[in-house]
């Protein structure tokens, strides 16, 4: 897969790319250089983040809902 910095040095990632990792718009990566490598990494941060911010709108539902 190739893809190709834009004027603003900006680079789109394939879309292949983007469904494996599950990233979305507002996905944060870690920039890393490796020797004369690029190397792009999903934050856990991130991953974390939105996995706790599904569990809270889970557990603000719940409250919302009359117990037995």
């Amino acid at each position: 897969m190739e893809a190709t910095v834009a004027e603003r040095g900006q680079i789109t990632l394939p879309k292949a790319v983007r469904d494996a990792l599950g990233l979305t718009k507002g996905s944060v990566l870690k920039v890393e250089l490796e020797g004369s490598r690029i190397v792009l990494r999903k934050s856990v941060d991130d991953a974390i983040s939105r996995v706790r911010g599904k569990f809270a709108l889970d557990s603000e539902a719940a409250k919302d809902t009359p117990s037995e």
